[in-house]
């Protein structure tokens, strides 16, 4: 089964969330930073080695928050781990997105997020 890490990276009780570009898969739609894991991966290693490529920032350790099969409409299920980003170092630089946001809590719902980070965000307030 496919696994994909998820990024919550909090500044300012601001929640980091992305665009994805036009021309990507489920284009326009929101999501977290993150991708999927390649052989040997744990969950961690991975969103380590994507926020790198996605953003060009060292993240320093993350801790995982909910995890969930889903699977998109005609697609085999994936696993989607979503982990806590402790810390990172760097200046953020957006190098794969439409654009990125930092945005409250309160207002993720108002995002077109995937269809797939529907549940972890109907979660969201209780941890």
């Amino acid at each position: 089964m496919t696994q994909v890490a998820a990024g919550i990276l909090e500044r300012d009780n601001r929640i980091l969330i992305c665009r994805r570009r036009a021309d990507q898969p489920h284009g326009l739609k929101w999501e977290f930073p993150g991708g999927k894991l390649e052989a040997g991966e744990t969950p961690e290693a991975a969103l380590i080695r994507e926020l790198r490529e996605e953003l060009g920032i060292e993240a320093a350790g993350a801790s995982e928050i909910m995890r969930y099969e889903f699977a998109y409409p005609g697609k085999n299920p994936i696993l989607l781990v979503f982990l806590r980003v402790h810390a990172w170092t760097g200046e953020m630089e957006n190098r794969i997105f439409e654009t990125v946001v930092w945005e409250t809590r309160d207002r993720l719902g108002d995002y077109d997020f995937l269809e797939g980070d529907a549940p972890f965000i109907a979660q969201f307030p209780l941890w």
